[in-house]
């Protein structure tokens, strides 16, 4: 058997049934296992060993009784610090933000909780989620397991180390221009960002979603029957649907239309080596019988800037709001990326957010020929965990999302899944979108490139203890 922290939520639920495991035991095992890793990739924040044991020994109890409260009972969970838990403060990454306790369970924690799910600890991100790197003012720098002088990824930074460096199976995120992707493709792991309004959250926003971040995409499968309950909160949400999630593993990739995209239009070119592991898994697809098809880049430089800039701008208000001092506490680039909004103008931010529309349409027309789309998740590996963009330009601060942005304002589902290394060593991840709504059907095609794409380098280990 692996070692309890590497195996996925399928297999510790089976060892709950059959009373060969429990979930006292593997809580401990991982709070161990954690406190090896922790001091080099400071991906957990309110890691309470007490309180993740308590509820390890009341999910203990309900299997010994035969009854379970949920498909998740007893499997550890992580949580984003941006998705609130009731009585703990929300600080979004940030050292401006109050730590007033959250009067509730944000929808995706609660479906967790109810589940039975031990939710061992919130994770990392940077201030407000606005950056793709673990670089925070409040918390510690989050690093990447494979290689600790480079970044996680982010927003979900710490949500995507912990995957990869096995603080249990599932780990929850979100996502709204790849926060969810680009840690995962970088960290080696799975993760999906779901239709928009698949996962009820709060507060809801145009784009923003929350996914599960696992190690395979049948662990996603599993976090997704929970996550996609309905709640009344999000005013974005989708009608309940009965989808059957435990079907991940039944597709054929016979005779689908897929497009390949090399080539996002704008933003920083994609590496060589990128590329490479992209074609070669199109050619794995080809070889089960897709009919691969090249594409024409569809995102423009004035729509990522329109993003951006609208962004800038919302930003620029909000720590507008702040005393201060608090200000002066957000990360400098964070706040420089903001300042350099207050010269715009009324018709300059109204310009700017048409392009959220514009990237729609745009997305929506050019994948309307295929059922699913594979790009490179980020044209780049992973850059060094210090900086907060690969540019360090608040200027020039989105160039890395120009794959995975179009499918937030598109409102498709698009996963990560590893699809190679570099020749240092790093992950390289592979997103298949789907069209809207076939949420299902992304998770059944990364299972399929799962199980085609061969074996995986072993998970890293957390650096021996010096002596």
């Amino acid at each position: 058997m692996n070692a309890l922290h590497d195996l996925s939520a399928r297999e510790l639920l089976a060892a709950y049934r059959a009373r060969s495991l429990s979930p006292v035991e593997v809580t401990q095992a991982l709070l161990d296992h954690i406190a090896r890793w922790e001091p080099h990739i400071a991906a957990t924040w309110l890691l309470r060993p007490e309180a993740a044991l308590a509820q390890a020994r009341a999910s203990e109890a309900r299997w010994l009784r035969g009854a379970p409260c949920g498909p998740l009972d007893g499997v550890p969970a992580t949580v984003k610090d941006n998705i609130a838990t009731q009585g703990d403060p929300t600080p979004l990454g940030t050292a401006a933000a109050e730590l007033l306790p959250a009067a509730a369970d944000a929808p995706p924690a609660a479906r967790l909780r109810e589940a039975g799910a031990v939710i061992v600890c919130k994770t990392t991100m940077p201030d407000y989620g606005m950056l793709s790197s673990g670089l925070s003012s409040f918390h510690q720098l989050a690093r990447n397991p494979w290689d600790l002088g480079k970044t996680p990824g982010g927003s979900s930074a710490g949500a995507g180390a912990a995957a990869a460096a096995g603080y249990g199976p599932l780990h929850l995120g979100t996502d709204i221009g790849g926060s969810i992707r680009l840690p995962a493709g970088w960290c080696g792991v799975f993760g999906l960002k779901p239709s928009l309004g698949r996962v009820p959250i709060d507060p809801p926003y145009t784009g923003r979603a929350a996914g599960p971040m696992t190690r395979s995409a049948a662990d996603a499968a599993l976090m997704m029957q929970v996550l996609s309950q309905p709640d009344a909160r999000d005013s974005m949400s989708l009608p309940p649907e009965p989808i059957a999630w435990e079907r991940y593993a039944e597709r054929s990739l016979q005779g689908l239309r897929v497009g390949l995209l090399l080539d996002a239009g704008c933003g920083l070119p994609t590496d060589p080596e990128v590329r490479a592991a992209v074609a070669s898994a199109a050619r794995l697809f080809e070889q089960a019988g897709a009919i691969v098809v090249p594409m024409r880049p569809f995102l423009t430089r004035q729509m990522l800037d329109g993003m951006d800039h609208f962004w800038r701008m919302r930003s620029h208000m909000d720590l507008r709001t702040l005393a201060p001092e608090r200000q002066a506490q957000v990360l400098p680039f964070i706040r420089d990326w903001a300042a350099s909004a207050a010269a715009l103008d009324g018709a300059q931010v109204f310009d700017a957010s048409q392009q959220f529309h514009a990237t729609r349409v745009a997305t929506v027309r050019a994948c309307a020929p295929f059922d699913y789309v594979l790009s490179p998740v980020a044209p780049i590996p992973a850059f060094p965990a210090e900086l907060p963009s690969p540019t360090n330009d608040p200027l020039r601060p989105l160039e890395h999302i120009a794959f995975t942005v179009s499918f937030n304002m598109s409102e498709q589902p698009a996963a990560s899944v590893n699809c190679g290394y570099t020749a240092g060593g790093l992950p390289i991840g592979l997103q298949i979108a789907g069209r809207r709504f076939d949420d299902l059907g992304v998770l059944q095609v990364a299972h399929a490139f799962e199980q085609m794409r061969g074996p995986q380098r072993p998970w890293p280990l957390p650096p021996a203890a010096s002596i």
